[in-house]
């Protein structure tokens, strides 16, 4: 019987050009290979496109596997993750149904990359500049803000979040961080300073980046208290979770113009709808969860999707989730 594998959210139309895919389409159990370019939104429009699926390979956690999902699903009998953790799988739920769920390896550096241009275009006003500069409007009309000697927080220190103030103590900024399980002895082996507090961190820098796994203690993490401590010249980067950062009193913040300004690469619905307020709030900067988007992460993604796909019908299954 000819196996059915199923590639999600391929919004690029580049998965089946990022690896060898032919490995297991070739193979004695031929394996039929279909990459979904549009995204498929709630539970009953994936249980019916993913019916005929036997395997399914899901980028990042965009999309949810419940277990009702699962259950609606008779023939999945593979689960491939981009990533080695996944808060949107229910594991229980796949062990129960006989689905095996394997992930891949995930590089750090593009997201630290991307938070790096998040923040150096909310710095110098790199879109407003570029879009008046092209459109013949006025030739300079922002006033860029500095880098050097200024203090920028990192909620987070973590793999991403060290890279990150890597990148600021070589531009000169004076950095610090803080999270609720962060010592001093870390934020010395990176070379930075632990802040006093969550609220010490985010009142004293003009610059606060988020680098923390989500979870149900930094869920809402930063909400309109948070962002009222902050510096009316202050930006506010989030390349992590979007549920750490309310997004409502974001949105507040910004339309008041609390703070300068905001770079966020993660929303509460992904995609976007087009008429979602985040679309056109002032003072943000924002770009579709690029995060992970580059062609090394995504080589490593469906190259490491085909291995396990390879071992799992060879019955060794490889890089098993959780």
């Amino acid at each position: 019987m000819r196996l059915r594998c199923a590639v999600l959210d391929d919004f690029q139309g580049v998965a089946t050009e990022s690896a060898d895919w032919s490995v297991i389409e070739v193979i004695e159990d031929q394996v039929e290979v279909v990459a979904l370019r549009e995204h498929l939104d709630g539970e009953d429009a994936l249980a019916t496109a993913l019916a005929d699926y036997d395997i399914v390979v899901t980028l990042r956690e965009r999309v949810p596997f419940p277990g009702s999902l699962i259950a609606r699903l008779p023939r999945l009998r593979l689960l491939v993750a981009s990533g080695m953790r996944s808060s949107v799988i229910d594991y229980a739920a796949a062990e129960a149904h006989g689905v095996t769920v394997c992930g891949t390896a995930s590089a750090s550096t593009p997201p630290v990359e991307l938070t790096w241009a998040l923040l150096l275009g909310l710095a110098r006003g790199i879109v407003e500049e570029s879009e008046a500069l092209r459109s013949g409007g006025p030739w300079q009309s922002t006033v860029g803000a500095d880098l050097h000697g200024r203090r920028l927080g990192l909620l987070g220190l973590g793999k991403i979040g060290a890279r990150v103030a890597q990148v600021g103590l070589a531009f000169g900024m004076r950095v610090a961080a803080w999270s609720q399980n962060l010592t001093k002895e870390r934020a010395e082996e990176v070379g930075v300073e632990l802040a006093a507090s969550k609220e010490d961190l985010l009142a004293t820098s003009d610059f606060v980046s988020v680098h923390l796994a989500l979870g149900d203690r930094t869920r809402g993490l930063v909400g309109a208290a948070e962002l009222a401590l902050m510096k009316p010249d202050a930006y506010l980067v989030n390349t992590s979770r979007a549920a750490i950062v309310d997004q409502d009193a974001l949105l507040a913040a910004l339309h008041e113009g609390r703070i300068a300004g905001a770079g966020v690469d993660v929303f509460d619905v992904e995609p976007l709808p087009a008429d979602h307020p985040m679309r056109t709030a002032p003072r943000l900067l924002a770009t579709p969860h690029l995060g992970y988007v580059s062609r090394a992460n995504y080589a490593t993604y469906y190259g490491q999707a085909v291995e396990d796909i390879q071992a799992y019908l060879a019955g060794s299954p490889v890089r098993r989730l959780p």
